[in-house]
């Protein structure tokens, strides 16, 4: 096998564990989709893909991880989630990064529900199901990052398909 083939096979992997990425929050997606497009258009020379498509796939992939912080946020907003909430919704994924999936799927929550808690305790309140509410809303924005980090995956894969065949 030459050397170039290899590097496509890769490439391949890359993409291919890139997709599962945008599912189980473990891996970087959208970054291991980007490698691997740019592993293969350097693999060709960039003859079939062009310095220009691989700059418009990397501001995409920046845009998706601005994606994982602003769903969450919004989520957590979309509920009425105070300041700190939104902070402790991002310092659970932070964390949560540390735990492997499932810390990326409770941190968000655990983080918006202990700021949201805190917040009330500060205006003399505790109510925890309230507080549980922004938990759920914060979890569900991550949710819907999800969802558009895939659709920016496969549109990615669909513009470098469309770039190497064209």
């Amino acid at each position: 096998m030459q050397a170039q083939s290899l590097y496509y096979v890769l490439a391949a992997i890359l993409v291919a564990i890139g997709l599962l990425g945008t599912v189980l929050p473990a891996l970087p997606g959208l970054p291991l989709v980007f490698g691997g497009m740019l592993l293969a258009a350097w693999a060709g020379g960039f003859e079939q893909i062009s310095v220009f498509t691989i700059v418009v796939l990397g501001l995409l992939t920046a845009f998706s991880l601005a994606i994982d912080f602003w769903a969450t946020a919004v989520g957590a907003k979309r509920v009425g989630a105070s300041r700190k909430a939104v902070l402790g919704a991002v310092a659970g994924t932070v964390v949560g990064i540390f735990f492997g999936p499932v810390g990326l799927f409770v941190g968000p929550f655990a983080g918006a529900l202990a700021g949201e808690l805190l917040h009330r305790r500060s205006l003399g309140g505790r109510d925890f199901g309230d507080a549980a509410k922004i938990g759920l809303g914060t979890w569900l924005g991550i949710v819907f990052g999800v969802v558009l980090k895939l659709t920016l995956a496969f549109a990615m894969i669909g513009l470098f398909a469309l770039a190497w065949f064209y």
